[in-house]
Order: structure tokens, then sequence, then C-alpha cells
């Protein structure tokens, strides 16, 4: 049995329709990059751009986008065994690629882990489930109050409705905020982190 304040609460998610990121968010693409079979994504700094970098892992093999322009920059379509899923480790990382050659990456997803939930400026991400299975990722700037109606303080960006949630959360830097689901990777970024 839930109480009135949660009941409160998951008809204020149910309500929410899903909304654009706020300023200074902006997509990274005009629609996530399909990958089928996606198990997990991890993030990386490229060493010549500085650029975030989001490696994904899948059934398909490995590959590593660009955050900032979504450009995909590496590709292994056929990894080591022994090394191409995360839980082949124990702190759950599979090796990079391209530019992160030989530094390990770690992955959140299917096989467990978790992404940054909050970013060094105050920008809060959740994960809730009115309706399970269906996941919604909610972004808020209020510390994850998330007072008041949708679209003041907090947006429901992402609604999982047709494939399982993988991962979602912020890459380290906090300028990069990733949402993997089983089939697709929608990214947003931002160029710089913001204290007023």
């Amino acid at each position: 049995m839930i109480t009135q304040y949660q009941q409160q609460l998951r008809e204020r998610y149910l309500a929410a329709p899903v909304m654009p990121a706020p300023m200074p968010w902006q997509p990274v693409l005009d629609h996530g990059v399909a990958i089928g079979g996606l198990l997990g994504i991890g993030f990386a700094v490229h060493p010549d751009t500085g650029h975030d970098l989001v490696m994904v892992v899948s059934n398909d093999g490995h590959g590593l986008f660009d955050a900032v322009t979504g450009e995909k920059i590496a590709r292994d379509r056929d990894p080591d065994p022994a090394t191409g899923t995360p839980d082949a480790h124990p702190d759950l990382t599979c090796p990079g690629l391209g530019p992160v050659a030989g530094t390990p990456v770690r992955i959140a997803g299917l096989f467990g882990g978790g992404l940054h939930r909050t970013t060094p400026d105050g920008w809060t991400l959740d994960i809730v489930s009115p309706e399970w299975p269906h996941d919604r990722v909610i972004l808020s700037a209020d510390g994850g109050a998330r007072r008041g109606p949708a679209g003041g303080t907090w947006w429901h960006v992402f609604h999982s409705e047709y494939s399982e949630l993988r991962a979602a959360g912020f890459s380290p830097s906090g300028l990069t905020l990733a949402v993997a689901t089983s089939s697709d990777l929608t990214l947003w970024t931002r160029p710089e982190l913001r204290f007023d």
C-alpha cells in the first residue's frame, strides 16, 4: 500500500509530458542513436580535444562516440571475449578503443554500475517508474527537490516506453547527460559549468 504522499508523487510524474531539456542543455542529435542490444555505457575524455566520449558496449561490439558532436569515432565489432563485457572485470570496465585505447572505461548498465546523478553545479538526474516497467528520466535544477510543476525547476526529458533502460546519468565533467536503453543512446551537452 502506498501513502497519500507517494500517490501524489506518482500522479505528478504521470501528468508530466516529455519535454526538451532546458537551456543550456542541447540535444547532441535530433534523435538518439539506434544501437541494438545495448548492454551499457561509460565515459572517457578525448586526450586531444578534451571532449567527453561515450563508450557503448552492445551485443554487436564496442563503439566510441564524441559526446559533443555525436560522431562515432571508433568501432570494434569483435572485442576480445575475455574483456568484451564489463562483468569480466571486477570493477565493471572494458578496454577503451580509438583515442582511449589502453585505458579501461567503467561501464554502467545491464551488469550493474552507475553514472553520476549530480553535477558540480547542482543539476540532478533521477529515474522514476510510476508506470513500471516504463522508466522516466527527470532532470532538475533545484537539487532534486522537484518543486512546482514540470517545466519550472524539473523536466521529464526521457520516457523509456519501448526499450529497457540500461543507464542514465552525467559524465564526470558534468557537461554531458546520457540515457541508454536496450535499443538506443540519447545525449545532451552543454558548453560549461555555471555556478550562479
